[in-house]
């Protein structure tokens, strides 16, 4: 018997934007390696398989696979599947559709508000499901760049410096000069392991703080080769450490800082990805990723 899938572009409000994922449903027969082998088929970032919750009161347990390995938790893939449980479960009141679905994922439960609207994107968002850990400035400068195929005058921008942040995965934070930077980045195979991969690297996100739209305050790409990603159009897990690095070097006040960060665009799939960032008393106590889900396609799995 066949297993029901469907296709999400996720950050956009319009098909074919975003950072698309595949959402398998009724899961729970297949093996690891199975999953594995789907995941590598659609070939995506991130395939989710959706399967029954072990803990009452929970909407679904779900395992998150890229086409080479599975991660404990990542932020398009928790969005976009939460958006699609709402869509296909939830009832509608007044025409309206807004609800709290808890996933179990291996980092633990994660709760993503979703709001349903007629005519109108989905949009969805949750708090991230534990803070990570301090920024740690990276230095051999040079050897960052090159891996990036940069010079090393094009790292760095204001008091920004290349840094690593170790959460449920290991991103790499680098500052690019200016978007003309940006559009040189690459993955140089020759020099990526010593640079990254070497210090068990997943995803090597750069930004800067010059962007294409008015109202971004960062503009951003993210590379994973190691994880079969070459690019990925929309990274919220790479967003939640973001939050410490720019508490890191931006020394924000106490509050909650609300900021857009745009990226894909080089890839021609642009997203906008929500991020509120709070602070108490200097500490980083918080930090919110949102963004809109659009269903684009579904259809049945032969397995």
């Amino acid at each position: 018997m066949g297993l029901d899938y469907y296709i999400l572009d996720v950050f956009t409000e319009r098909a074919f934007g975003g950072n698309p994922l595949a959402v398998v449903q009724d899961a729970d027969r297949l093996t690891v390696a199975e999953m594995q082998a789907i995941a590598r088929e659609f070939n995506l970032s991130e395939t989710v398989f959706v399967r029954k919750p072990t803990a009452p009161g929970h909407t679904a347990k779900v395992r998150i696979f890229t086409p080479t390995r599975e991660v404990p938790f990542a932020g398009h893939p928790t969005l976009g599947t939460a958006a699609l449980l709402a869509e296909l479960r939830m009832p509608v009141v007044n025409g309206e559709r807004d609800a709290i679905i808890a996933l179990e994922e291996e980092i633990g439960s994660v709760r993503v508000g979703v709001r349903l609207r007629a005519g109108a994107a989905a949009f969805g968002e949750f708090d991230a499901p534990r803070l990570p850990d301090q920024a740690e400035v990276m230095k051999q400068r040079d050897e960052l760049a090159a891996a990036l195929g940069l010079i090393a005058s094009e790292v760095g921008f204001e008091n920004h410096k290349p840094t690593l942040v170790r959460d449920t995965n290991v991103f790499a934070y680098v500052p690019a000069a200016n978007l003309e930077a940006m559009a040189k980045v690459r993955v140089a195979a020759s020099h990526w392991a010593r640079a990254f991969s070497d210090k068990g690297v997943l995803g090597v996100y750069v930004y800067t703080r010059q962007c294409v739209r008015a109202h971004s305050a960062f503009h951003a790409r993210l590379f994973a080769p190691d994880a079969g990603v070459p690019e990925d159009p929309a990274t919220g897990s790479a967003s939640i450490g973001l939050a410490r690095v720019i508490h890191h070097f931006d020394d924000l006040t106490d509050g909650t800082h609300k900021l857009q960060i745009e990226q894909g665009i080089e890839m021609g799939r642009p997203s906008c990805i929500s991020l509120a960032i709070t602070v108490d008393r200097g500490n980083l106590t918080g930090v919110r990723i949102g963004g809109h889900v659009v269903r684009v396609a579904q259809g049945k799995l032969n397995v």
